[in-house]
């Protein structure tokens, strides 16, 4: 099918639909949104024991692993400074 315009012949472009349309859809590149965890840096203190600072949704937390037990997390934000002096450990 062609479309006159101006005296020229041009293809008429019809809309993509129906399978074609939704994979094509579904392959666009889209921009997709910042990750809600990142480890920002890592740095080993010993060969089982490392310090690591992580960002979850905003919030800054080092992270304390060693071959003992448990990561001990610390919150390095202003939330977690603001009830008190000292800086408290939290596990889960």
């Amino acid at each position: 099918m062609k479309a006159e315009q101006n005296g020229k012949a041009e293809p008429a472009i019809a809309p993509v639909g129906g399978l074609a349309g939704w994979l094509l859809k579904k392959l666009r590149v889209t921009e997709r949104s910042r990750p809600r965890l990142a480890l920002l840096e890592r740095i080993a203190l010993a060969p089982r024991h490392s310090l690591a600072l992580v960002e979850a949704e905003g919030r800054r937390f080092l992270v304390a692993t060693s071959q003992e037990g448990a990561p001990a997390f610390y919150p390095l934000d202003k939330r977690a400074r603001s009830g008190s002096a000292s800086v408290a450990r939290v596990s889960w």
